[in-house]
């Protein structure tokens, strides 16, 4: 893909299978389906510093971070969408298999081989994790990306037959006034592959893949993606599709429960309100409460082992708790997938640990609120407007 000459070679524009200008408005589209979405402008400078992870110490050397979960070495993500549908897919491969773990804090998921994820469980290590829109019909999009990881001879070894590991979980968006009229069988399969295909180190946030019919209680939901390296040089990164039964907004808005853990004026630097408002601490949620859901996925280099990768999704859920309110709700789904693609030990089974999931919360809650501030108005009567519409920005 060519350097752009606007953006410096700092392209913001999704990878995908066919040529696409690296900030061009061009998208390259097979069939209905999405291929890619530019993400828009670099965030301006922010105040907020009190949050941003110390100078490297130790004679670490520091990497120069895009904000996204693939800054973790090792991790790829691809989105598809079809708008007349008003879903997608989004799916994260990683290079090697990886090792993997969760949380479910959700009183009503939908997933699929999550059971695997558990310590105790035989499999140490999944080749990609599958995040889509369409409820249970959904879930056919690991299928997809199982088909795509197979196609290059990915997978679980038994015998001469490999079986790629793709856990998976959706989020509820039948409702948004897209046309979900798609006869016999859903789309979701087809988007899981293109979504697969198009994986790369930059991809769409906002109305892209997993997070095109998104919504929350009060603004349109979206994909968002925030990372950190922390001062043992291990680099943490997080994904959110964003379609909470709360609110990611204090108040009425525009403030966002995540401003102190903002860096750089990543979700329009607006910190919190001073005074608080009155009402702020009211719970909103949205009047058909079965139809939420925040799914995460937390990446990491560091070594963990399946235990390790356990707790580290375990501490991340704190970033849900930052970012929405109320959260983890009977009727919520919430999920955290962590994942470690093995690049760097830890200096320590605890002290260590502790560090990387701490600044894995903060992550987590970035990538929630930039999954709102990113987010577009879908285009369909009376659709949800979107954080920009309503306030600017």
């Amino acid at each position: 893909m060519e350097k752009c000459t606007e953006c410096r070679g700092v392209c913001k524009a999704s990878t995908l299978v066919l040529p696409l200008p690296a900030c061009g408005e061009r998208v390259g589209v097979r069939g209905r389906f999405r291929y890619a979405q530019n993400r828009g402008e670099a965030p301006s400078p922010s105040f907020a510093a009190l949050t941003r992870p110390l100078p490297a110490q130790r004679g670490e050397v520091r990497r120069n971070l895009r904000n996204l979960i693939t800054d973790v070495p090792g991790v790829l993500v691809g989105n598809a969408e079809d708008m007349r549908l008003g879903s997608g897919s989004t799916a994260i491969i990683f290079e090697q298999p990886a090792v993997g773990s969760l949380d479910l804090r959700g009183g009503a998921p939908g997933t699929r081989e999550t059971s695997l994820l558990d310590p105790a469980q035989a499999v140490e290590g999944i080749d990609a994790i599958s995040l889509s829109g369409g409820s249970a019909f959904g879930l056919d999009a690991a299928s997809g990306v199982q088909a795509w990881l197979r196609e290059r001879g990915r997978g679980f070894a038994v015998g001469p037959a490999r079986v790629p590991i793709v856990p998976a979980a959706i989020l509820f968006d039948l409702n948004n006034g897209g046309d979900k009229q798609w006869g016999r069988f859903p789309p979701y399969r087809e988007l899981g592959y293109a979504a697969a295909a198009n994986a790369g180190a930059s991809f769409g946030l906002g109305g892209s893949g997993a997070g095109t019919g998104a919504t929350t209680v009060n603004c349109k939901g979206g994909l968002g993606s925030a990372s950190a390296q922390n001062t043992d040089g291990h680099i943490v990164g997080a994904l959110a599709a964003v379609n909470a039964v709360g609110s990611v907004l204090v108040d009425h808005g525009p403030w966002f429960w995540a401003a102190p853990f903002e860096q750089d004026g990543e979700f329009g630097n607006l910190g919190l309100p001073s005074p608080f408002p009155a009402g702020a601490l009211e719970p909103r949620t949205k009047i058909t409460s079965r139809a939420n859901t925040t799914l995460v996925v937390v990446a990491t280099d560091a070594i963990l082992t399946k235990a390790q990768a356990k707790r580290l999704a375990v501490m991340a859920q704190s970033g849900l708790s930052r970012a929405i309110y109320p959260v983890h709700t009977p009727l919520d789904g919430d999920i955290v997938f962590a994942a470690s693609t093995g690049r760097r030990p830890l200096a320590d089974s605890f002290l260590a640990l502790t560090k990387l999931g701490t600044v894995a919360a903060n992550v987590v809650a970035r990538a929630v609120a930039r999954g709102v501030f990113e987010a577009a108005t879908l285009p369909f009567p009376g659709a949800l407007k979107s954080w920009k519409d309503q306030f600017g920005g």
